[in-house]
């Protein structure tokens, strides 16, 4: 691993080294003492910081085969045993199969000592039901691990088909190209700009203004700059913060930092021949301590034990990180790390990347998943209070009436009567625990989210999708969200003319001021920055890159000048110097040297009234030069400005500057040697205004009907922008979001901050509570102003339910406040990797209509969760009463455990997908949001399950008492008849409650009062599908001899009145009388 491999003259463990320099290193110095220099360096790899690698097919393979491939391979997911083995390990479940082995002995141990022929027959079938108890459990852990399975691969096929979307820019063979962030390889120039996450390790060989996020290694906000000389490394997994630069890659996969550190975390599967290497490594290294240990110390002196260490070094690291992984505790023996700690490719410690996460943290945010687990503990605590209560009566009772009364003595054979006393409170318990919840939760986010996604939602984290369900509050972005993002120049002012009605050409304006206004424009855009002619005849060209410099680089088309020969004239390697666009200095400026070295030009572009307000100057009429006055910058202000904002037209002012070291114009800066660029009067002071431009980003036509939609389902729409005041107002009113006769607040983020701080400069909830509930636009805002705004809105209690806040961005100062929010949008066109990232779903089509369809799709995961549960509880309630009842009445419950498990496992498994599929309605948009407090089960559904259990009860009872006398059969209230096997009494009785439960899913389809409980029931196939394979399912089961439910014989008996029917008549009847009274009283209306 020490020697280079061919035919490159650097080795791998070399570059390792260098990359592990961290701390006050001085780089350039280890760069000299390993390689001789940097370009030595370079020319090791067979690279060139200008032109980049050769790129073909060859060098490609070479340099993987020699230094690795851009991929951290992680450990795989769960395999399906592991998957079979976490759920057997349910509380219930094993409950269950100890009562089953239980059964099992018992059965073949010892029989019951009785001499009736059907009675011994009935003994020596006892094994039946530890049989089928068995069958259920076995049924039921296989369906909770392949749906467990299934739902790991499609998140982890989610992930890999982004990665595999994941692109950066190169240059191989001089020329620029974009490859997957997997095809980078050592040697290749990667370009890297404002926003990006860096995907692999390297040096950097130059930059503008480049300043770094590595929070995510060091735990330090602070942005660290980066530059060739002081600070050249560059690291996988941070941000590009501002500026941008070019980096020669050094690190890739496994070497990279976010490979190191996900080597720690124990992450990284290993090939074979990596373990072999690891064991040999930990071999020789516990024969190194040994032999230290025994060996006579050696003096720091001495040169023998200078070369030891020195050879060892590149070793050292790695015998380090095997014995580091060694420490960690393994993903199997611990809930955290391993497996679904880290996902490869995207860094080394961000919040919710992996699928499994996203699965198993309940991450402090979603609203459904905290009352559905304070629901749930509520009722496993009442089941098992009921469970253990019915087992103590019945063994209580049949003790007393066993051995006191009867005075039996004592015999093996007398366990069975407890097992089966144990097992009727097992029933009580597995009833009252609603088992079918969590995958009724999983399916039905599962459903919805895969086809959210048709809908534009990518949902990268499943709690969120219901919580969008709750929300009250959605702040949301203007350019591109609200508006098209297609931005045009529509207005100008150049040279004391404004030009409203009709943009200027080339001829119009004073030679010396067009040819100005053509560079400062061209220079001062970023170079990705471009327009393209459209594939498509009569379509606009396409915009590739910041939509506000396509929409001045249009302007300079429209006015005649071809700006692609001014950037061939001026490459991007000519300037001087670039400061990017950031929310603090709300411009962009670049720097360029004058011909014959007669000094530089600063270009700066950015919001009008800030960048005003650094001119000295301004080109008047004739293009003649005139000074910038306050007075002439208030009417500028007063008499172009304001109008072209609340016309909703964003404006930029366009200007420049001149360092000369020999000035023959006033607005020239004289100078004796070059400027310091760090100094602020540098890119804050002296300008010489060009032109301000008025551009448009047209409202989105679906918007407006989108935000009534909101507005109708009681949510706020927030919009929090960068614009002024004007603009922001008038796009607002073009929205809907406010009227012009509304009592609402619209602030800048300067007279925000004012009205919610204290004289310390700190945000008062008190003071923020008097602002909010009127605020409805927020303009010339900054992210932190975005991130002060959700957080308390959240944090703010003057609302008793609760604020439920989203919140759109697409920024890589965004990340904090999509982090913040409940639910996180990220634009999936404009937004940078940084705010997807901390995003939990991504607007595929950044339309705001889209945000409004999540809110729908939200909406009906929380209902169909909570028809489930109405459905779930009344099957619960129900059962619970009648195994109670029953067993204290008669010592046996009629519904039995098999059954049990068959209506609230496997059951109620179709009923959630049933519920799940239900189409998306817009009456969903047309009452209020639940919010964070209001309780799951409302009032309404309360008296549904409560009407429902009642008259079910009543049916099951009447059936259980008198049934014998109606439909005459053997009464199993007679404990004689129940020994002599499984009864027809019971059978009847668990045909009509399964059936009553099929029909109560029609019921639980309305939860909010509707009194058509059938609208839209065609509409969902699986819903039809699914209670007509139930009913023919229960039918089967009803005729076969299972679950100890004998089938009941044809023969004639007397019905109530009179009338001979066979029995089979009278139960299909019945049942069809039950379900249309079923249908008819326990609808809303009649409950």
């Amino acid at each position: 691993m020490s020697d280079p491999p061919p035919p490159f003259h650097v080795s791998r463990a070399k570059l390792k080294e260098l990359m592990q320099c961290k701390g006050g290193v001085n780089i350039p110095q280890k760069i000299a003492d390993d390689f001789g220099d940097i370009k030595s360096l370079w020319n090791g790899l067979l690279t060139n910081p200008e032109t980049g690698i050769k790129g073909d097919a060859d060098d490609i393979a070479q340099r993987k085969a020699a230094y690795g491939v851009n991929v951290i391979r992680t450990k795989k997911p769960k395999s399906i045993w592991k998957l079979i083995w976490s759920a057997m390990n349910d509380l219930t479940l094993v409950t269950l199969m100890v009562a089953a082995l239980v059964s099992f002995i018992l059965a073949f141990i010892a029989p019951p000592e009785k001499s009736s022929d059907v009675v011994v027959t009935e003994s020596h079938s006892n094994w039946i039901e530890g049989a089928a108890i068995m069958v259920s459990v076995v049924l039921v852990v296989l369906i909770t691990a392949y749906n467990d399975h299934k739902k790991e691969n499609q998140f982890q096929a989610l992930k890999d088909r982004i990665d595999k979307e994941v692109k950066c820019s190169v240059i191989r063979s001089g020329q620029p190209t974009n490859v997957l962030v997997s095809d980078l390889v050592i040697g290749d120039v990667c370009q890297v700009k404002y926003g990006d996450l860096i995907p692999a390790d390297g040096i950097i060989v130059a930059s503008n203004d480049l300043k770094m996020d590595e929070s995510s290694l060091t735990g330090e906000s602070d942005h660290v700059k980066k530059d060739s000389i002081n600070n050249p490394l560059i690291f996988s997994g941070t941000h590009v913060m501002e500026g941008s630069g070019r980096m020669v890659v050094t690190a890739v996969g496994v070497d990279s930092e976010a490979g190191n550190i996900m080597k720690m975390l124990g992450n990284v599967s290993k090939t074979k021949e990596e373990k072999a290497q690891e064991r040999l490594q930990k071999k020789e290294n516990e024969k190194a301590k040994k032999l230290k240990n025994r060996a006579p110390k050696v003096s720091p002196n001495s040169q023998q034990a200078v070369i030891t260490i020195s050879e060892a070094g590149d070793e050292a690291n790695d015998i380090q990180m095997s014995m580091l992984n060694d420490q960690q505790v393994s993903s199997d023996d611990q809930p955290h790390g391993g497996e679904d700690g880290v996902v490869a490719g995207t860094g080394p410690s961000h919040e919710h990347d992996g699928p499994s996460q996203v699965e198993e943290s309940d991450g402090g945010k979603s609203v459904l998943q905290m009352k559905l687990t304070k629901l749930s503990s509520s009722i496993g605590f009442a089941g098992t209070i009921i469970a253990l209560l019915t087992v103590l009566i019945l063994f209580t009772r049949h003790t007393i009436d066993t051995y006191l009364v009867d005075k039996q003595e004592f015999a093996l054979s007398q366990l069975n009567d407890y097992v089966k006393h144990l097992i009727i409170g097992i029933t009580v318990l597995v009833v009252a625990i609603p088992e079918g919840l969590p995958l009724a939760v999983t399916i039905s986010l599962a459903c919805s989210v895969k086809r959210m996604t048709k809908d534009n939602n990518l949902v990268r984290h499943l709690d969120a999708c219901e919580t969008m369900g709750n929300a009250t509050t959605i702040c949301s972005d203007k350019t591109g969200t609200l508006t098209t993002n297609q931005m045009t120049a529509v207005d100008a002012y150049i040279a004391a003319v404004r030009h409203l009605d009709r943009l200027p050409k080339l001829v119009d304006l004073p030679h010396k001021v067009a040819a100005l206004l053509g560079d400062a424009i061209t220079i001062n855009c970023a170079y990705t920055s471009r327009i393209t002619p459209s594939e498509v005849v009569g379509e606009p060209p396409k915009q590739m890159g910041n939509k506000t410099e396509c929409a001045l680089l249009g302007f300079l088309l429209d006015l005649g000048i071809d700006y692609q020969a001014i950037r061939e004239t001026n490459p991007e390697e000519k300037l001087h110097k670039v400061y990017t666009f950031n929310s603090a200095r709300k411009s962009m400026s670049t720097v360029i040297r004058l011909p014959d070295s007669a000094g530089f030009r600063v270009y700066t572009k950015g919001a009008s009234e800030i960048v005003l307000k650094r001119c000295t100057y301004i080109h008047g009429k004739e293009g003649n030069l005139e000074e910038f006055t306050a007075e002439k910058q208030a009417s500028l202000l007063k008499q172009v400005i304001e109008p072209m904002a609340e016309g909703g037209l964003r404006t930029i002012c366009v200007a420049y500057k001149d360092y000369r070291f020999k000035t023959t114009q006033p607005n020239e800066i004289e100078i004796s040697s070059e400027p310091d660029w760090e100094a602020d009067e540098c890119i804050n002071a002296n300008f010489t205004c060009l032109a301000i431009v008025g551009i448009e980003d047209p409202v989105r036509p679906e918007v407006p009907q989108a935000i009534r939609q909101c507005q109708d389902a009681g949510i706020t729409v927030r919009m929090v922008t960068g614009d002024n005041l004007h603009t922001a107002r008038s796009i607002a009113i073009k929205c809907g979001i406010v009227t012009p006769e509304d009592d609402f607040l619209v602030l800048e983020g300067r007279q925000f901050n004012e009205r919610i701080r204290d004289i310390n400069g700190d945000v008062r909830q008190e003071l923020f509570d008097q602002v909010w509930p009127r605020l409805r636009v927020l303009a010339r805002s900054s992210p932190a102003d975005k991130y002060t705004l959700v957080k308390h809105i959240i944090a703010s209690k003057l609302n008793t339910k609760r604020e439920v806040v989203a919140v759109t961005g697409d920024g890589t100062n965004d990340g904090p406040a999509l982090k913040m929010a409940d639910v996180g949008f990220a634009m999936g066109i404009a937004g940078t990797d940084v705010a997807k990232e901390a995003s939990d779903i991504i607007i595929t089509d950044d339309n705001f209509s889209s945000i409004v369809k999540a809110v729908m799709w939200g909406r009906n995961v929380y209902d169909s969760i909570a028809k489930f549960l109405q459905f779930q509880l009344t099957v619960n309630v129900v059962a619970v009463v009648v195994a109670f009842v029953g067993a204290c009445a008669i010592e046996d419950s009629p519904l039995k455990a098999v059954q049990m498990l068959w209506v609230n496992l496997i059951m109620d498994t179709f009923a959630s997908i049933a519920m799940a599929n239900e189409t998306l309605s817009n009456d969903l948009l047309k009452r209020q949001p639940y919010g964070r407090k209001k309780a799951l089960i409302s009032k309404r559904m309360a008296v549904n399950i409560v009407g429902q259990s009642l008259y079910q009860l009543v049916v099951i009872f009447s059936i259980l008492f008198w049934g014998h006398q109606w439909f005459d059969f053997p009464s199993a209230l007679i404990e004689e008849h129940r020994d002599a096997g499984p009864t027809e009494h019971f059978s009847f009785i668990f045909n009509v409650f399964v059936l009553m439960t099929i029909f109560n899913e029609v019921n639980c389809r309305k939860i909010h009062g509707e009194r058509n409980i059938a609208a839209g029931l065609l509409g969902n196939i699986y819903f039809c599908v699914i209670i007509l394979g139930s009913i023919i399912v229960q039918v089967i089961i009803f005729l076969e001899e299972i679950s100890r439910t004998p089938p009941l014989r044809t023969k004639n008996v007397a019905g109530p009145g009179g009338m001979v029917r066979s029995k089979t008549q009278t139960s299909m009847r019945s049942n069809v009388s039950n379900s249309n009274l079923l249908q008819s009283s326990t609808s809303p209306t009649a409950v």
